[in-house]
C-alpha cells in the first residue's frame, strides 16, 4: 500500500477543504460589513427624512 501517497492525498484534501472554509468565511465577513454599513446608512436617511416632514409640517408647505 502507498503509506507516504495516502498521507499526500489526505493532506491535499485536506488542505483544499481548509481553503474553501476561509474562502466563505471571508465572504461572509465581507457581506457582513456590507450590510452593517448599510443599516447606517439606511437610519442616516430615515432621519433625514424625518426631519424633512417636521420641516414641512411646521412650515406648513405642501410642496418641497
Amino acid at each position: 500500500m502507498g503509506g507516504a501517497a495516502d498521507s499526500v492525498t489526505a493532506m491535499n484534501i485536506l488542505l483544499i477543504i481548509v481553503a474553501i472554509i476561509a474562502v466563505i468565511l471571508l465572504f461572509t465577513g465581507g457581506f457582513v460589513q456590507a450590510v452593517s454599513w448599510l443599516l447606517w446608512v439606511g437610519i442616516v436617511l430615515l432621519v433625514l427624512a424625518i426631519i424633512v416632514w417636521i420641516v414641512r409640517a411646521l412650515t406648513g408647505r405642501r410642496r418641497v
